[in-house]
């Protein structure tokens, strides 16, 4: 998924061997798309599941793993990220300038599309931008995990420790950034054989009896569990339970999106498809579809009872899909990119040594003509 410069991919060479600075990847363009229709799809089901148990079951089932897989990819292409100038440059200009840019774009739109007088706060991510904060952070400790001896244990550590502190859930959302770390963590001690394992056709045939249990465990948990557990966001004790049920479920969490994660990843083609250039998009088809949920929900559309039936929900499910692909699309690419991708280079120092080695290079190039 993301690179130093952007966090869902727009900008990251994507190596089949593991190597950053290869070749792109169809398969991990792959993931990123049919990871990011499944964010809009989940987006869009939520105003209708109160109605449909069977929803409210494949909601709870989506929402453990969706976003842990967006999350696992960019710890794995977060690896060989350092303090050096012209990456600390990009996670500048990739994630935090958007954040600032998106967190600025949503709150006004809050305010004035959907009538909130919630107060303009820019250090609370709302909706859809906690996770440019949440990569943030985690992309600047990088150098730190690759250094302990036991990465994953100590995340998950921190992870149950973020699920019995209540004070975590408002400036940066670190609920999230604490309750996700252990994704992130995951995929950066993650090597390429690892994915190309999960790829074997005995793991995919193993795959389908695990989806279907949990498919099942979705339903039959869909009217007894508090959706807000699979957000990650509060603690045990603002969910009205007991403190020590935060790190319980914190790592059953854990383990049950691990496991669902693996069984999309087996089922992920590898080869290039009609969508795989597709991923390279998935900030923008992000960022970008909340604001027509949004605006749908503030409208009220979500609201029409023949929504709020089996034909539907297939029909918000498909537009929900289309929107977030075409957004995904080169145009719309081009047209936002100032905001996603944003240069910069009047902010910050020149690299004098890459100046001398252009110098230099343009020199020879003149000897030589």
């Amino acid at each position: 998924m993301p690179a130093p410069r952007t966090p869902t991919g727009a900008q990251e060479r994507q190596p089949p061997a593991g190597r950053p600075g290869a070749q792109r990847d169809a398969f991990f363009d792959n993931v990123k798309y049919l990871a990011i229709v499944l964010v809009a799809a989940g987006h869009s089901w939520a105003p209708l599941k109160s109605d449909s148990r069977v929803l409210e079951g494949l909601y709870n089932v989506v929402y453990t793993f969706h976003m842990p897989a967006f999350i696992i990819i960019s710890g794995y292409f977060s690896r060989s990220f350092d303090m050096r100038p012209d990456r600390l440059k990009r996670l500048v200009t990739g994630l935090a300038v958007p954040y600032l840019l998106f967190q600025t774009a949503y709150l006004l739109f809050r305010r004035y599309v959907g009538h909130s007088s919630e107060p303009f706060d820019l250090v609370s991510p709302w909706y859809l931008t906690w996770f440019l904060c949440a990569l943030f952070i985690w992309r600047l400790t990088s150098p730190l995990w690759k250094l302990v001896r036991r990465p994953l244990p100590i995340a998950l550590g921190i992870a149950m420790l973020g699920s019995v502190s209540p004070g975590t859930g408002g400036a940066l959302d670190l609920g999230r950034v604490l309750q996700f770390l252990p994704c992130f963590v995951l995929g950066l001690c993650l090597k390429p054989e690892h994915f190309a394992a999960l790829r074997r056709g005995w793991v995919r045939i193993a795959s389908l009896p695990v989806l279907a249990a949990a498919l099942a465990v979705g339903w039959w948990t869909a009217p007894r569990l508090d959706d807000n557990w699979f957000y990650r966001e509060s603690s045990a004790q603002s969910l009205g339970a007991h403190w020590w049920a935060g790190p319980l479920m914190t790592l059953a969490l854990f383990a049950c999106s691990l496991l669902l994660t693996a069984v999309f990843f087996a089922w992920v083609p590898g080869r290039r498809t009609w969508f795989t250039a597709l991923g390279a998009g998935t900030l923008y088809g992000y960022l970008l579809h909340g604001f027509v949920v949004k605006f749908a929900t503030y409208r009220g559309w979500f609201d029409r009872g023949w929504l709020h039936g089996p034909l539907g929900e297939i029909l918000v499910t498909a537009l929900a899909g289309a929107v977030v692909t075409l957004l995904c699309t080169k145009p719309v690419q081009r047209v936002f990119r100032f905001a996603m991708e944003p240069r910069m280079e009047w902010a910050f120092k020149q690299d004098a040594a890459r100046l001398a080695r252009e110098r230099r290079q343009e020199e020879r190039q003149m000897v030589s003509a």
